[in-house]
């Protein structure tokens, strides 16, 4: 039987060798390459050509996102699992958008990574169990924590990424090509969904929260 060649992208070591350790002892599995970052990822993949890239979204420079649409770009045959340590659905939601087959957390099993595997790798798309009961909760539900980070649409976030980058208005203003007022009105609103006073306190909450942030 045909292994499926996986290809491991993260930037910490010992998460890359614990997969493949993982994923080289399951008979289905076979790990062809890894790197530390997209850029690696991305030119290793164009030679290698694996199955699956097990793809984690929160890499230096270049974030897993972006890199996924490199990948399938150069790549369209190899499938893009992406892995994230947090749940906002809207990382699983750009993640597919860029041509990812499917998305789990680092809180999956070994099991679940498995079955995750081979379903993008015959071509159809898997969310893990954990963020469909998420979305699942916010559609039949509502937010429990509305002025919380979930509660931030894609373009906050993204603000929120360049405000971290140490961006001011105006650079944020011509990185999203937005009005200068506009990139104001959304740390306005920002400001208000997360019950923060002002701007001081904004960057106190990025610089201490524990979230990934993606522009």
């Amino acid at each position: 039987m045909k292994k499926i060649t996986l290809f491991i992208a993260d930037d910490h070591m010992l998460v890359r060798e614990t997969w493949s350790f993982i994923l080289n002892n399951n008979p289905s599995f076979s790990v062809i390459g890894e790197a530390g970052s997209a850029e690696e990822a991305i030119d290793q993949i164009k030679l290698l050509k694996p199955d699956v890239v097990i793809m984690d979204i929160n890499l230096p420079n270049m974030n897993g996102i972006d890199a996924t649409h490199e990948i399938v770009k150069n790549s369209p045959e190899t499938k893009v699992l992406g892995v994230s340590l947090h749940t906002q659905p809207t990382y699983a939601k750009k993640m597919i958008q860029k041509g990812a087959s499917g998305y789990i957390t680092k809180n999956s099993s070994r099991e679940e990574m498995f079955e995750a595997i081979k379903e993008v790798y015959k071509g159809n798309k898997y969310i893990c169990v954990e963020m469909k009961k998420i979305i699942s909760d916010q559609m039949m539900f509502g937010d429990n924590n509305p002025t919380g980070i979930n509660s931030l649409s894609q373009r906050e976030l993204e603000v929120i990424a360049l405000i971290k980058a140490g961006n001011s208005s105006k650079d944020i203003a011509a990185a999203l090509y937005i009005s200068v007022n506009t990139v104001e009105a959304h740390r306005y609103n920002i400001l208000r969904k997360l019950n923060l006073k002002n701007s001081a306190a904004l960057v106190n909450f990025i610089n201490n929260s524990n979230i990934e942030l993606v522009a």
